[in-house]
């Protein structure tokens, strides 16, 4: 399984800078509620995508935070690790603090302040040979991986910690294929959250 067929929804960002969101549950209305706050529909690979193209980052910020309220009417399920939507008023010009990649169902992350590594290591991420980096304990799968980012990110940000996720996906024609079949629709929020909050 893809760590994009986990959740019932999944918002993330592609290399060249388009904010995606995907579908794993039919959701009412939601086609109505994403286009209407500026995504695309399209049919790729089997699954139902939304996309906004790159954009001014406060813009972008703005429309995937009214999709996600509105969808959140929906389901709890939801996760966001999109690079593209992180915009605050107060933001620095430098890079994060954290900088998560997804590669070959790994997760390598660097940090680049004392703040940043703590975190990681109370998030279970181990510090590699060199010491530049930390990944992921062995053995987790896709589901696993998925939880220790999402857990790790949503506390820096309580923290006041800059992260940033890549993916692995340079293109919208990158994003890989369903491989989990959609249920029934939502008709209401399911039990718990695993969405990072959005300050707006």
């Amino acid at each position: 399984m893809s760590l994009l067929d986990i959740p019932d929804v999944f918002i993330g960002s592609t290399d060249d800078g388009h904010t995606f969101v995907i579908l794993n549950r039919r959701i009412r209305d939601a086609d109505r509620l994403l286009t209407g706050a500026g995504f695309l529909p399209r049919e790729h690979h089997g699954r139902r995508l939304y996309l906004l193209p790159p954009g001014i980052a406060q813009d972008v910020h703005e429309r995937a935070g009214v999709a996600m309220y509105a969808l959140l009417a929906h389901t709890h399920d939801l996760v966001d690790l999109s690079w593209t939507t992180r915009w605050s008023p107060d933001q620095s010009a430098g890079g994060p603090d954290l900088h998560f990649r997804f590669r070959d169902g790994t997760v390598a992350v660097t940090a680049s302040t004392t703040a940043a590594r703590l975190l990681l290591e109370q998030h279970g991420f181990v510090p590699t040979a060199g010491g530049a980096s930390y990944r992921t304990r062995d053995g987790l799968d896709e589901r696993q991986l998925l939880g220790a980012v999402t857990a790790a990110e949503a506390h820096a940000y309580t923290h006041g910690l800059s992260a940033r996720v890549h993916l692995g996906i340079p293109t919208p024609l990158d994003i890989p294929a369903s491989t989990r079949r959609r249920s029934a629709p939502a008709t209401g929020p399911q039990s718990t959250p695993s969405a990072r909050r959005r300050t707006r």
